[in-house]
Parts: C-alpha cells; sequence; structure tokens
C-alpha cells in the first residue's frame, strides 16, 4: 500500500486521539465513585431492611393498642351499664350478681390497662428505634446520591471530552486515504495499536528495537511505503526521528 509521508505521520494523530478516547472510556468505567457507591449499597440495604422491619413492628404494636383500647371501652361501657342496674335494682340476688361481676369487670379492666401501658411503651421505644434507623438511613442516603451527583458530573466531563475528541477524528480523519484508515483500523482492532512512530530504531508500538534486518528492510522501503512493525503489527511511522 502506498501514502505519503504526510498521510501516514496523521496516522500518530489519530492513534493519539484514540488512545485518549480509550482513556476516556476506561475512566468512565472505573469511576472511583462506582468503587465507593458499590461498598455504600449494603449499608444502605441493611438500614432499609431494619427500617421496613421496625415500621411493620410498630404498625403492629399500634394495632395491637388499639385493639385494646377498644376492649377497655367495651369493658368501661359495661361497667357503667351494670352500675346503673346496681343503682336501680332492690333485689339481693340481683346486687350480688352485679357486684360479683362489676368486680370482674373492673379486674379486666385493670388487667387491659397493664397491657395497654406495656404495649405504649413498646410503641415509644420502637418510635425511638426507628428515628435512628431513619437518621442514619438519612445520611446514608444523603452520602449515596451525593456521590451519584458527584458521578453524573465527572461523566459529563468525560462525556464532553469524548465528543470534543470525536471531532478532532473526524477532521484527521479527512486528511487520510480511506484504504489507509482500513489498515489502520483494522490492526488497531487486531492488536490494539494501529499506528506507532519508530523512535532511533525503537518500535513505539511493541517498545522493543528493532533488529539489525528488520531496520534494513524498512530502510530500504520508499517513504511512500505503507510498513507493518514486525513486533506489534501495527503500520510503523517513519519521520526524522527514526534513526534510518
Amino acid at each position: 500500500m502506498k501514502a505519503t509521508p504526510a498521510e501516514q505521520n496523521e496516522l500518530l494523530r489519530l492513534q493519539s486521539i484514540d488512545t485518549g478516547l480509550q482513556r476516556l472510556d476506561h475512566a468512565a468505567r472505573n469511576l472511583p465513585q462506582d468503587a465507593e457507591r458499590t461498598a455504600l449499597e449494603p449499608q444502605l440495604a441493611t438500614v432499609r431492611a431494619k427500617h421496613a422491619a421496625r415500621t411493620g413492628e410498630l404498625e403492629d404494636a399500634r394495632i395491637e393498642l388499639r385493639r385494646v383500647e377498644s376492649d377497655v371501652e367495651v369493658v368501661e361501657a359495661r361497667i357503667d351499664r351494670d352500675s346503673g342496674r346496681l343503682q336501680q335494682t332492690a333485689s339481693v340476688k340481683d346486687i350480688q350478681g352485679l357486684e360479683t361481676e362489676l368486680a370482674s369487670l373492673r379486674t379486666r379492666r385493670s388487667d387491659l390497662e397493664e397491657i395497654e401501658l406495656t404495649v405504649m411503651e413498646r410503641i415509644e421505644e420502637l418510635e425511638a428505634t426507628l428515628a435512628d434507623i431513619d437518621e442514619e438511613r438519612t445520611a446514608l442516603t444523603a452520602q449515596f446520591d451525593a456521590l451519584e451527583s458527584a458521578r453524573s458530573q465527572e461523566l459529563g466531563v468525560l462525556d464532553a471530552r469524548r465528543a470534543a475528541l470525536g471531532d478532532d477524528r473526524e477532521t484527521v480523519l479527512r486528511g487520510i486515504p480511506t484504504e489507509l484508515v482500513a489498515l489502520y483500523e483494522k490492526q488497531r482492532a487486531r492488536y490494539g495499536t494501529g499506528a506507532a512512530l519508530l523512535q532511533r530504531g525503537v518500535s513505539l508500538g511493541s517498545n522493543t528495537a528493532l533488529n539489525a534486518n528488520d531496520l534494513d528492510t524498512i530502510r530500504r522501503a520508499a517513504p511512500d511505503d505503507v510498513v507493518l512493525c514486525p513486533e506489534s503489527s501495527c503500520i510503523l511511522i517513519r519521520n526524522e526521528e527514526s534513526g534510518l
């Protein structure tokens, strides 16, 4: 394949841009915020699970309290009813029966009030625990959101740089023959590097010094011959730095 030295030299610019794009892609895949978010996610999941569990316990306790309060209301209503009947009857038998039932009802009310107090104390404890969990969850969520915001900002910066390099790449491509670009893309896809400079006998595509036979072959090539690095298979660019 033939291409002018100037056209071949443009491949170095193209390779530099593509290397920059690869670095940006690597940076986008390895943002420090991603590692921090990954470390934070189990903590956030744990505190959310604790919050859900305590919320369920609190709701159960409140339901139990409402049931006990309802039972107390029923017992008090019966006490009021029997007390009224006791005031209105003159029958000794009825009086004895009502007094026995009232004693039983008052005992039941006392038991229910103790249960009510116990449930209320449990609700207070659960509410305090839930408040602490809420505080922890809020702090972790804020930390997670801050990381997400920082991550989005960093991605925005990387995207802007990628767009700028993309524009530069399109500009460079317009000065390189299509066939030469195709060879460059083919070698880059296969071997990772599409083009590299031969600098003082060292291929920067493989970072190794070429042997005498390879250098002699390259010296004999015409300036517009496209040559490949015998070590890395990338297009080898020759200029005044090559030491030929």
